[in-house]
């Protein structure tokens, strides 16, 4: 059949993907790095991408992934971390506020120290709803290769360095991860469970555009199960590492068919932008710190202006409050997608009524 050595090629580079970001993740997580997991597949994903090998991570195993993280995320809820809730509307009117100095600055630094366009360095300052960047840069005719090296070098950046810095000034959480025991029947009836009714909801969720669908439609199914005791079995340690080297393998991906000569001449914006974006992001939650005395970790990956599955992620792997970080980059992601069309409309006047083609609408994906 035709068709067969194209799906054997398909399956090739999947394979290929995923070797090349379990061997960085494995090497990492087996030295005890913090996120170790996740920032080696990065690394090695995103470097062997940059040498040209095609890397190739299929839609339905990315969602898969998502799936898998929030049933993991759901796990770590206990009724102990929501006594902080409280404190959420204040925390996350900060947040906004930082975001639109966050975009505001990307903007005016891309502008005056790299000469992009005002429409381009609105989009490639954006924290987060990476999907509907591109999309809108696409029919404003934005700089479609600069804002793409700018958004993802910034998720790559903040996943291999946070865990990092967060566990040099001792902010890392020590929580152990909750274990199943031995495997019995009762053990694996309940998983299936937990799985089955994480994964409907999950569909539901993405189906209705809830921001981050998949993911926080398990999280908050798995989250409820546990909380209420109805499912005490919880994804086996093994599965987790697994998610974190597979989204590695994807946030490295993006980086394929991607030139070093074209790289090199984005660099430059990229570092300085993510540079002044995160600089300013930590400097508000320096400040929400100081008045709240919340949690240092849980603060830094909540503003953290990273993907939503790689900050999520990270809260996982660095024993942190999900509920915490997920309230927040939830509203991260449904303020960037409402105001992302809004904004590039008046920066790009002349071609606005390109913004109205039903493709164009917010999906609130990050």
């Amino acid at each position: 059949m035709p068709s067969s050595p194209v799906r054997l090629e398909t399956l090739r580079r999947v394979a290929e993907t995923l070797a090349i970001a379990a061997v960085g993740g494995a090497a990492f997580g087996l030295l005890g790095l913090p996120a170790g997991w996740l920032s080696g597949a990065i690394l090695t994903a995103s470097a062997a991408a940059f040498a040209g090998r095609p890397l190739l991570i299929p839609t339905l195993l990315t969602r898969s992934i998502f799936v898998v993280i929030g049933i993991s995320l759901g796990a770590v809820v206990t009724p102990e971390t929501l006594q902080g809730v409280t404190t959420y509307p204040a925390s996350i009117a900060v947040l906004i506020t930082a975001l639109i100095c966050v975009n505001l600055a990307g903007t005016v630094y891309l502008h005056f120290a790299h000469g992009w366009k005002l429409l381009s360095a609105y989009l490639a300052s954006s924290p987060g709803a990476m999907s509907q960047v591109l999309v809108i840069a696409s029919e404003l005719g934005g700089d479609l290769s600069g804002i793409a090296i700018v958004q993802s070098l910034r998720v790559v950046i903040i996943a291999l360095g946070m865990p990092t810095g967060l566990a040099l000034l001792g902010f890392v959480g020590h929580a152990v991860r909750r274990g199943n025991g031995p495997l019995t029947f009762a053990v694996v009836d309940e998983l299936a469970i937990l799985v089955a009714v994480s994964t409907v909801v999950a569909l539901i969720a993405h189906r209705i555009r809830f921001p981050g669908g998949l993911l926080f439609g398990a999280m908050f199914a798995s989250a409820a199960l546990h909380g209420t005791s109805l499912v005490q079995a919880v994804m086996p340690p093994w599965v987790a590492n697994a998610a974190m080297i597979a989204l590695g393998a994807v946030v490295g991906a993006r980086f394929a068919d991607t030139p070093l000569r074209l790289l090199a001449n984005y660099l430059g914006a990229a570092f300085g932008s993510v540079a002044v974006t995160v600089g300013i992001a930590a400097l508000f939650a320096v400040g929400l710190i100081a008045v709240l005395s919340l949690p240092v970790a849980e603060v830094m990956i909540a503003y953290a202006p990273g993907s939503v599955d790689a900050m999520m992620l990270l809260a996982l792997a660095l024993h942190l409050d999900p509920v915490y970080v997920g309230a927040h980059h939830v509203c991260r992601v449904i303020f960037v997608s409402v105001m992302l069309p809004l904004v590039s409309r008046r920066l790009a006047p002349a071609r606005a009524e390109a913004l109205e083609q039903p493709h164009s609408r917010p999906t609130f994906q990050d």
